[in-house]
């Protein structure tokens, strides 16, 4: 979890030209915001060694959820 991340993605937005794709934010947040992707990155692999054997829980890899996080903050924003 990404603490702060509708600031944090709206400062990689004021940080990029009018025209960006969201390849583009996640590309840029993650030069804005290295520490906060590595420890997102961790949070994932924790949560995946701590699962039981057998049982599996859905959990998106870090790349697809944060791209998912700015799609949805984006979304928010157009109405």
């Amino acid at each position: 979890m990404i603490l702060d991340i509708d600031k944090k993605i709206e400062q990689t937005i004021a940080s990029l030209e009018d025209k960006y794709t969201i390849q583009d934010v996640f590309n840029k947040f993650i030069a804005l915001f290295p520490e906060d992707w590595k420890k997102h990155k961790i949070d994932y692999s924790k949560f995946n060694r701590s699962k039981q054997f057998g049982r599996t829980i859905p959990l998106p890899k870090p790349e697809v959820s944060l791209k998912k996080m700015i799609q949805t903050w984006l979304k928010k924003q157009q109405g």
